[in-house]
């Protein structure tokens, strides 16, 4: 992945105008951070405050305050959340940054520049209190755990929900390669499944380009899958914390995020297999161990469980189809909600019935609908065999890379996985494969084989 695709990224890029990876890189951050952000019109350089945890500081924060000393960036004293417990994205901790932000502003300082130094939780966490204040911050990451350094987003809870704000990304972001390799070997694999999710994702977009309801960018599609099976070709290197062999993951992570501010939506860089993740999420997976799975952990099982999905639906030929018999199956909106209320429980069922009317069409637009997907079979098959792996092949490079690549592993059932699989469908108004399978009136069967003796978790 060349310097090329993030520069034209950066150029589309809404919010980020920095990006520097690189082995080393934390020693000049601050100097890339004063001429990003602290420079003012005068010349001067305004303060900046270090937002991180005890062990992001030890990591690389102590580096960071060094060398933005160095470039002659004035230093508050940083602020730094304990290492344990860990440090959770909630509402409550990003109005604590806000307000010291607030306290150093009336002590007297110019308007101070919010640094974090960490992974998902305190990027999130100072960017949620940077768009509090309207104010712009840099991130330095210390692990290749997520694709959210650059997204235009920060997934947050409060009073048990987790929602996903909208914020201002980094306007700079500074990843060393060689503190990205030292970190957890967990946090690693979380980065590794958050990464490999972009190929059924990616096939989700291709399906539902072809069934005309999300037009397929070219540019943006390039900019998250231009490297991503490179990325994920060599797990054996990424768990020996070989440096350079943490070039591509941090390149596609990143990308992924431009990829997101530059078309304005998520759509670039997940799919159904995110689905999953939330679901878990919202049903609590994990709560009673002491670190919880990861969403890249989540996502990992998500995404062998859509491959394997992939597979058995690329098994028929959709050009056999017969549309007539497929709409006298169609049920009429009030059957579905009906099922969907079934499917879900209390307030999660109210949300699933919104987003799936989005996607719901009557017998005459399924018609259409299942028509142009066959028209285009052509087309869209050889691209759907070129972005899709075999679902062993990935477990095996998962499992590799330290990352889950059975149920399992993150505390799941396969019969847990397969009662998930209309729950996904039903979730969001995204179209994916699982739709595609539930209009033509294979849903049920499809989820069957995935799950039948012999399969990849039987």
């Amino acid at each position: 992945m060349s310097d090329e695709i993030i520069a034209r990224a950066l150029a589309d890029a809404g919010d980020t105008d920095v990006v520097e990876v690189g082995r080393g890189v934390t020693s000049r951050a601050g100097g890339i951070i004063a001429e990003a952000l602290a420079r003012q019109p005068d010349g001067r350089l305004a303060p900046v405050l270090i937002v991180a945890d005890q062990r992001t500081w030890e990591a690389a924060g102590r580096t960071v305050a060094e060398s933005l000393t160095a470039a002659g960036v004035p230093l508050t004293d940083p602020l730094l959340f304990p290492a344990l417990p860990i440090p959770y994205a909630s509402l409550d901790n990003a109005h604590t940054i806000a307000e010291t932000l607030r306290s150093l502003d009336r002590s007297g300082h110019a308007e101070v520049v919010p640094v974090a130094v960490g992974s998902g939780t305190m990027n999130d966490l100072t960017k949620l209190a940077s768009h509090e204040l309207g104010r712009r911050y840099a991130v330095v990451g210390t692990a290749a755990s997520m694709d959210g350094y650059t997204g235009a987003g920060a997934p947050i809870s409060d009073k048990g929900v987790k929602v996903t704000m909208n914020c201002t990304a980094p306007k700079a972001v500074v990843f060393d390669l060689d503190v990205a390799a030292a970190a957890p070997a967990a946090m690693t694999a979380s980065g590794y499944g958050d990464l490999a999710a972009k190929i059924p994702g990616g096939a989700d977009w291709i399906l539902a380009d072809a069934a005309g309801a999300e037009a397929m960018n070219d540019h943006v599609w390039h900019l998250v899958q231009s490297g991503v099976h490179q990325a994920l070709a060599h797990p054996a290197d990424l768990a020996a914390g070989i440096p350079e062999a943490y070039q591509g993951l941090v390149e596609g992570l990143i990308l992924s995020g431009l990829a997101m501010q530059v078309y304005g939506g998520t759509r670039p860089a997940s799919g159904a297999e995110h689905y999953f993740s939330h679901i878990w999420e919202l049903g609590h997976l994990g709560a009673d161990q002491q670190v919880p799975p990861s969403h890249g952990f989540k996502v990992a099982i998500g995404t062998v469980a859509m491959l394997a999905f992939y597979e058995k639906f690329l098994d028929r030929d959709i050009t056999t189809l017969d549309i007539d018999g497929a709409l006298a199956k169609w049920p009429e909106w009030e059957a579905v909600d009906a099922n969907i209320r079934a499917t879900f429980d209390g307030p999660l069922a109210d949300h699933a019935v919104a987003e799936t009317h989005v996607k719901y069409v009557d017998r005459d637009g399924l018609a259409a609908r299942l028509q142009r997907i066959i028209d285009c079979w052509p087309q869209t098959l050889p691209r759907l065999r070129a972005q899709l792996v075999p679902a062993r092949e990935l477990a095996d490079k998962l499992a590799t890379a330290g990352a889950p690549s059975r149920p399992e592993d993150i505390g799941l059932t396969a019969a847990k996985v397969k009662d998930t699989f209309p729950k996904a469908m039903y979730y969001r108004s995204r179209y994916t494969v699982l739709d595609v399978a539930r209009e033509a009136g294979w849903f049920d069967e499809l989820v069957e084989e995935v799950f039948a003796p012999g399969g990849l978790w039987s």
